[in-house]
């Protein structure tokens, strides 16, 4: 009848207003979770799961008259391994607020674009004197084996208030971090973090008779105490000596 036909339409009327109604809620709280899900982030510690497999595939070489130098081309020359070093140091650094990540010359040009790139953030290098025009230079410094001229930045990179992520390969001494932290803090930047796939601990601060020098009381020194230091490695897991063959030497520029 007419009057059961208006009903009907009545009742189709009010349930797909209902369902106008009901459904967005309910797709915001799905995107809700959905957001929520994907910024969850991944904790990576140091000689964790994850950077002991990195560590398995980096042997160690009598190499600038240093019984143990860590070479990091093991995981390099593995896809699947610098892909996922990239990976754990994007993830830690893509919430806390970066402006530009800086890379030192030379095998943190080999770490800092990719992880750049990831990030969505400048990239800039820091060099040996005399490689880039219009550069500030820092003083010369010690490393754990040997003496340094000294690091250059140039001088349209870093922005005053720029918060910096300074990227090497490894931290021993400090000497090298501690100049590229001084040349940012000059440029007006602040260094949020030094981030190296392998730090040596024994280097930190070693008791004062056992001739090792000491990073914390370097950094103490320069008044960059403040900056913090993360490596995905320690010491502790690269436990892998390189085979060497019958005709190795020793071919390093300074012992």
């Amino acid at each position: 009848s007419l009057l059961h036909r208006h009903q009907s339409c009545h009742v189709r009327l009010l349930l797909l207003q209902s369902y106008q109604t009901i459904e967005p809620s309910k797709m915001e709280e799905e995107q809700q979770h959905q957001s929520s899900q994907s910024k969850r982030v991944i904790i990576y510690e140091q000689n964790g799961e994850e950077a002991r497999r990195i560590a398995a595939v980096m042997p160690y070489f009598p190499f600038k008259g240093i019984p143990r130098f860590y070479d990091i081309g093991g995981f390099l020359s593995k896809p699947d391994l610098f892909q996922l070093a990239v990976d754990i140091f994007s993830s830690r650094y893509e919430n806390i607020g970066i402006d530009a990540v800086v890379g030192i010359d030379a095998r943190g040009f080999v770490l800092g674009p990719p992880i750049a790139l990831q990030l969505k953030k400048p990239f800039y290098m820091i060099r040996k004197p005399g490689k880039m025009p219009n550069c500030i230079h820092s003083s010369s410094y010690d490393v754990e084996y040997g003496k340094r001229s000294g690091v250059s930045i140039q001088k349209d990179s870093i922005k005053p208030k720029d918060r910096v992520l300074v990227i090497d390969d490894l931290v021993a001494t400090g000497g090298t971090l501690s100049a590229a932290i001084q040349l940012v803090h000059t440029l007006g930047g602040s260094v949020v973090e030094c981030a190296c796939v392998v730090e040596l601990k024994m280097f930190v601060d070693p008791p004062s008779d056992s001739g090792l020098p000491s990073r914390t009381k370097l950094f103490q020194s320069l008044g960059i105490h403040h900056v913090p230091v993360w490596g995905l490695i320690s010491e502790e897991v690269l436990t892998v000596a390189a085979e060497l063959p019958p005709d190795y030497q020793d071919d390093g520029e300074e012992h």
